[in-house]
């Protein structure tokens, strides 16, 4: 494991995100396998929320299907691996940011992921999103926005 990956993980362990993470593995009895870069794949999740085929919870990346489905799908993995890098810095801020950026997105687009910061970070398209164009009044407000820069920089 790369030194980088090394104190991700240890930052994930640290700020409790991937006891959360191997908490709710437990709790769902999902099977648990490693992973590139230190990250553990908890196959099998069948709860129902949250109702994502794949999400990430601290160094604990969970898929509905198995977690050799997964590992064949490399640009999946590294998704859900740039999320493993925002919890390590955000700890459990990840959820209410994550939230919000959903919410934001949302707004915008009426899709919560295409203008989520934490997705974009992570790589739409490898993770399965496409980008949705803005809703009429963002984009209307966009272009006010963009009227009023330019003016102001002439």
């Amino acid at each position: 494991m790369a030194s980088g990956q090394l104190v991700r993980t240890a930052l994930t362990w640290a700020n409790g995100t991937t006891l959360a993470g191997l908490a709710l593995a437990a709790a769902a009895r999902t099977s648990l396998r490693r992973g590139p870069g230190g990250v553990l794949v908890a196959g099998g999740y069948a709860l129902r929320a949250p109702q994502q085929p794949l999400f990430t919870i601290g160094s604990v990346i969970f898929t509905r299907t198995t977690a050799g489905w997964l590992l064949e799908h490399p640009a999946l993995v590294e998704h859900e691996s740039r999320h493993v890098n925002h919890y390590a810095v955000l700890g459990p801020l990840y959820w209410p940011a994550y939230w919000a950026a959903s919410a934001y997105s949302a707004a915008l687009t009426g899709d919560f992921s295409s203008r989520n910061v934490l997705e974009r970070h992570a790589g739409l398209e490898s993770g399965g999103y496409g980008e949705r164009p803005l809703l009429p009044w963002a984009a209307r407000l966009r272009t006010v926005c963009e009227r009023v820069r330019s003016s102001a920089a002439s």
